[in-house]
């Protein structure tokens, strides 16, 4: 079985979901209209149509007794105003001769004429029953010669018509003729005899009847009248469908009206007026009839079906533009690279995944808005730097930027830049490295925020120059020296860890002039001296130092060469004590006590130079480096007294021996490596050049030959004992390679490394 795939199952599910909002919200309604339509509306117009049908019929009928009481009246007028009686009193006499009975037969003749002027009648006649005689509108005559030539019929017809001329008879309808051309009406006289005289025959049009009963409406298939016994006596249209089920009509009828519906027709009955043993039928054709229900019926059904197709598809229109974003999402999820993305994308279908993504990057979101919120103070205080390093000097461009990061200010206020000279000296303090250093930096500004209580603003400019901005509170009234004593205050407690300084810059009222603020602060910082605790130096109350002088007067240098000569160290120290405590007490700068310090340190150097014969670059670097580092005059001294112990203290010369003894054993033993002369000099604390002096002073030749004869001593021993290659001998022998190998070789020897193994093995 082939799986669906899991899109296009997610794409259906959209379908059938929007499906399901348009059924409740649309179909159920459409549904419920359409029901109502077939059902409702379809009754009503069948009811409706029923009551037009009852309506048409009895119409159709009161019209229909209205002619036939109309010839039923004329017909009885007939029979009572005229000479029957005079003329049947006078009917025994058939002699041709008698006036009388002419004059009667001819005023029976015009009364006939009379009569058949009736739209509806197209022959009348006078039929004597117990004479030979029948009167017409043309002439009189006997039965027999009537009924074959004026009237003829055939014997048996003509049996069963006579027959019919019995009992009472008022306006009695005869079947109609074989031709179908007339219908006859029969109306005895005496009218309340059984035993009658006369019979009034009048033969009815069976056109102009068909159109008497004639319905014009498209529905009507055929309309009849019907006999006492259900026989048909007049119809128009096709009556033949109906035509079995009219005796159980008649039977049903019970003298009220009927209407039945059959399979695609409908039969109404309706008695009549005229003679409560007649009926008047209709045959309703049902398919025209009900054409307006049937046609409603269909309209709903073609209504519901149209909701449909358009409710499917809408519903596809929009789950395939909602699909469209969720595929153009998924799509771009694709692009997330982590493990456990890759993971998502391979279960459930694209919602599922694209939930799951969402949570995913909810997550992400989440971390990474804390780890800018997190970085917010960082960026606000590289904004602040930068102000006070002054790339940022319009009060426009701050306020842009300081809006962009979120940084609020007042734009004019009175601020004022302290800077916090961060000294650490790793032979004072102890070595710090960078993170302690930072967690510090971090507590301290901690805690000056705790203290201060003015509005200010920390950034590390540099790693050892912390800069606060302390914008002045109108209503504390604080100076900025105020607030300088309570950041010492702090500062005092981290004094095992480094030394602070405080520089005090001037105050500006604008954030545009911080970086004038900022330089003042830096500079002012330059005037501090070699207390030991935090000092605090601003522009106002900085000391005079300009009697101080930094740098030694000839006679001060000469008279530190003639104490090196003499090798009076101790009054050399002392006196270096005492210059730096002078300068001190002139309130002299540590700056300028520092340049002061160089010079008498540069004098030592010559000094000690001009007696060992030696200068190390490197190593008297460093002690000017460690006189730059000192902070306190404490510092200074112990420097001082480091250098003396260096510079002045006389090598003893068993140790030196001691030294390059050792520095041999160690030639001895790694003769195959790379055995460098820095390494050996550094180690005792000499020149490169003084090292090779004093190697060969001791030693007796120089450093380099000494290598190479010792060298080339391990590399006869391996010619002539083993059957190494030239390449392996000079590998262990320390030589890179056998070039250089074969001519320290034949230097030495005179021949090439081969020839001395083939001479003497």
């Amino acid at each position: 079985m082939i799986p669906i795939p899991r899109p296009r199952s997610f794409r259906i599910a959209l379908f059938w979901r929007h499906f399901a909002n348009y059924f409740v919200v649309i179909l159920i309604p459409v549904i419920v209209a359409c029901t109502l339509a077939h059902f409702l509306v379809v009754s009503l117009i069948e009811k409706d149509a029923e009551k037009l049908n009852r309506v048409i019929m009895s119409r159709f009928s009161e019209q229909t007794d209205t002619a036939f009481n109309s010839l039923k009246t004329n017909m009885i007028n007939m029979l009572s105003t005229s000479n029957i009686r005079s003329l049947l009193k006078e009917a025994g006499d058939l002699s041709g001769e008698n006036p009388q009975r002419m004059e009667l037969i001819h005023a029976l003749r015009e009364q006939l004429i009379k009569l058949q002027s009736d739209e509806l009648v197209t022959k009348a006649y006078l039929v004597f029953v117990h004479h030979d005689l029948v009167i017409d509108v043309d002439t009189y005559t006997d039965k027999s010669y009537y009924f074959d030539f004026r009237y003829p019929m055939g014997a048996e017809e003509k049996a069963a018509y006579l027959a019919k001329f019995t009992n009472k008879k008022m306006m009695e309808f005869t079947e109609p003729k074989p031709d179908g051309s007339a219908l006859s009406a029969l109306m005895s006289y005496p009218f309340n005899t059984n035993v009658p005289e006369v019979y009034l025959v009048v033969d009815v049009s069976r056109d102009k009847l068909q159109r008497l009963i004639n319905i014009r409406e498209n529905w009507v298939a055929g309309t009849a009248i019907l006999g006492s016994r259900g026989e048909i006596i007049s119809s128009n249209g096709v009556v033949s469908d109906g035509i079995s089920r009219i005796p159980s009509l008649l039977a049903d009828a019970s003298g009220e009206s009927k209407f039945l519906i059959t399979e695609d027709k409908a039969i109404s009955l309706v008695k009549s007026g005229f003679d409560d043993t007649s009926y008047y039928l209709s045959l309703v054709d049902l398919p025209t009839l009900m054409k307006p229900a049937h046609l409603t019926r269909l309209i709903s059904w073609i209504f519901l079906a149209f909701f449909i197709v358009v409710g499917s598809f809408v519903s596809y229109y929009l789950s395939r533009r909602m699909y469209r974003p969720i595929l153009e999402i998924k799509e771009g999820l694709k692009s997330h690279g982590s493990a456990q993305a890759l993971q998502m994308r391979s279960d459930g279908n694209d919602y599922d995944v694209i939930k799951r993504f969402s949570q995913l990057i909810i997550s992400e979101n989440k971390q990474l808005n804390q780890r800018v919120t997190g970085m917010f103070p960082i960026v606000q205080e590289h904004f602040v730097t930068k102000i006070l390093l002054g790339e940022y000097r319009d009060a426009l461009s701050i306020e842009t930027y300081a809006g962009e990061i979120g940084f609020t200010y007042t734009k004019k206020a009175a601020r004022t830049v302290l800077g916090i000279a961060l000294h650490y000296d790793p032979d004072v303090y102890g070595r710090l490295s960078e993170t302690s250093k930072s967690f510090l930096t971090a507590e301290l500004k901690e805690r000056i925020l705790q203290l201060v209580p003015s509005t200010i603003w920390l950034c590390g400019i540099k790693s050892d120059l912390l800069v606060c901005v302390i914008q002045k509170d109108p209503f504390l009234s604080r100076s900025p020296e105020e607030e300088a004593n309570l950041i010492r205050a702090a500062l005092q407690l981290y004094g095992s860890y480094f030394k602070a300084t405080i520089g005090i810059g001037r105050t500006v009222y604008g954030i545009e002039e911080l970086h004038l603020s900022y330089e003042q602060a830096v500079s002012v910082l330059q005037r501090r001296g070699l207390s030991a605790g935090v000092e605090i130096c601003s522009g106002q109350s900085a000391p005079d130092s300009t009697q101080c002088d930094t740098f030694l007067s000839v006679q001060e240098v000469g008279r530190i060469l003639n104490r090196c000569k003499t090798r009076d160290y101790d009054k050399l120290l002392q006196s270096a004590y005492e210059t730096v405590e002078e300068a001190v007490r002139k309130n002299a700068t540590a700056v300028q006590i520092k340049y002061l310090c160089t010079d008498i340190l540069n004098t030592w150097v010559r000094a000690a130079e001009t007696d060992r014969k030696d200068f190390n670059v490197p190593f008297y670097a460093g002690l000017f480096d460690k006189i730059n580092a000192c902070m306190t005059l404490e510092d200074v001294k112990r420097c001082f007294l480091e250098f003396h112990e260096l510079l002045f203290q006389p090598a003893k010369p068993d140790e030196r021996a001691c030294k390059f003894t050792d520095i041999l054993a160690y030639i001895h033993e790694h003769y195959d490596e790379e055995l460098s002369i820095e390494q050996f000099a550094n180690s005792m604390n000499m020149s490169v050049g003084h090292f090779s002096r004093t190697f060969k002073e001791e030693v007796g030749e120089k450093y380099v030959e000494y290598i190479a004869k010792y060298r080339l001593v391990k590399a006869k021993e391996l010619l002539l004992q083993t059957d190494l290659k030239m390449d392996d001998i000079a590998e262990k022998v320390g030589y890179w390679g056998r070039n250089s190998f074969i001519r320290m070789f034949r230097k030495y020897e005179g021949i090439t490394p081969a020839k001395y193994r083939t001479i003497h093995q």
